[in-house]
């Protein structure tokens, strides 16, 4: 995926559980965990909101564009 996920390492440095994270957010752990993983589709701007709000951090430190297109948007070219 184009798409990184820096999730993971962003509770690291907050020594923070992902359940705590859910906890605050609002979410359920299945849901994190596809997000942390990388297999969400996507992810909704308010969850958004809130993961950094808890986080303390910008966007930018949980995603990242790693400067390739998917596969899949390369075949339709």
């Amino acid at each position: 995926m184009a798409i990184r996920i820096y999730l993971d390492e962003i509770l690291k440095r907050r020594k923070m559980t992902s359940k705590e994270l859910c906890k605050y957010i609002g979410i359920t752990e299945a849901n994190l965990s596809m997000l942390r993983s990388g297999k969400a589709r996507g992810v909704r701007f308010g969850t958004l909101n809130k993961i950094c709000y808890y986080l303390e951090c910008d966007v930018g430190e949980i995603l990242r564009f790693d400067g390739q297109l998917e596969k899949q948007e390369q075949e339709k070219e």
